[in-house]
């Protein structure tokens, strides 16, 4: 790609697509089908980037010759883990609002019934909206995604920043809910479901606790499922990657007991979203809740992937640089169909 093609995709990142996970524990809720919905339907606008050149009247984007049209059967919702101990839906400042250390975007099919769970590492450079002391914003600035909660109240404010920075680095993809827990509430998520097996991806908590050596399968409880899923050693580099991998096989783990929960007693799901209330800020009620878990466990399946890109040092702290061509073919995949 030329170095012309490389500033017009930066360039064209910022278009609009459409026009208008603590710790990962928030993300496992949402694997599980503990998601969010929204009624209101959102007008796809055009949008070209990378080898999107032209514009086509019969579809959203042309990419590599071909059209597509953004696939409106689709809601996305953010589902966030939060790096406090504080309780969730207070306004707790700039200061003390903590930062989203887990992010994962959920799109589902309502017609299908297929989901799609998206990782987005915490430490993702992209544009954020930043405020000064007094709350006046500063405009917008490249830094960690994780940082765009920081700057919020802790509750619902913070989730939209968050929801709005996440927006803007996949292409202003629509996001129509938004759900965030504490780390407090994390006990609770694995004790819903009387513990999560899991199979540990690698060995970064081996030197903690020799149990979760790579390979090994280990039952998490209400005493151990914080370690497992947020622990990092902040003195090795891209240490937040193999915590990262650890939540994956988290999500994945509760997702499978969450369902088999749900097959035998419907009405868990409305237990749980009661029972993290205290832990948790969502725009969602709890028969949202409920009617999208029961056609989640009637899906054909479950699929996912990480926003692409490298881990490098920064001057301070750890970068995760996103590769724009790869990241683009991913969305035209997951939220697009070719024009028929």
């Amino acid at each position: 790609m030329s170095r012309r093609r490389e500033k017009d995709l930066k360039a064209k990142k910022k278009m609009k697509i459409l026009a208008v996970p603590i710790v990962a524990a928030v993300a496992a809720a949402a694997a599980a089908g503990v998601i969010l919905w929204q009624n209101a339907a959102e007008e796809p606008a055009q949008k070209t980037s990378g080898e999107a050149e032209a514009q086509s009247p019969e579809g959203d984007v042309i990419w590599n010759g071909t059209a597509y049209d953004y696939n409106d059967h689709l809601s996305n919702y953010l589902f966030l883990g939060i790096d406090t101990r504080e309780k969730a839906e207070t306004s707790m400042g700039q200061a003390d609002a903590g930062q989203a250390d887990a992010l994962y975007l959920l799109s589902w099919d309502r017609i299908t019934d297929d989901v799609s769970v998206i990782t987005i590492p915490r430490d993702t450079i992209t544009q954020i909206e930043v405020f000064g002391p007094s709350g006046e914003s500063l405009g917008t600035t490249e830094d960690h995604v994780s940082l765009s909660y920081a700057y919020g109240d802790g509750s619902h404010e913070s989730c939209r920043l968050t929801q709005e920075a996440v927006s803007n680095l996949l292409y202003g993809l629509p996001i129509q809910g938004y759900c965030s827990i504490n780390m407090d509430g994390l006990p609770t998520l694995t004790e819903s479901v009387g513990g999560v097996t899991v199979t540990v991806p690698n060995d970064s908590l081996e030197s903690v606790d020799p149990k979760f050596c790579e390979g090994a399968q280990v039952t998490l409880d209400g005493d151990n499922t914080e370690t497992f899923v947020r622990y990092r050693d902040t003195e090795v580099s891209q240490s937040a990657l193999a915590r990262m991998e650890r939540q994956q096989e988290y999500i994945r783990a509760y997702g499978e007991a969450a369902k088999t929960r749900f097959a035998e007693d419907p009405g868990f799901i409305t237990e749980l979203y009661n029972t993290l209330q205290p832990y948790m800020v969502t725009n969602m009620d709890t028969d949202e809740f409920a009617s999208i878990m029961q056609s989640l466990s009637e899906g054909a399946g479950t699929e996912g992937w990480t926003v692409p890109g490298e881990g490098t040092e920064g001057k301070s702290y750890d970068e995760y640089h996103v590769d724009d061509d790869a990241l683009y073919e991913n969305i035209i995949q997951t939220f697009y169909e070719e024009t028929r």
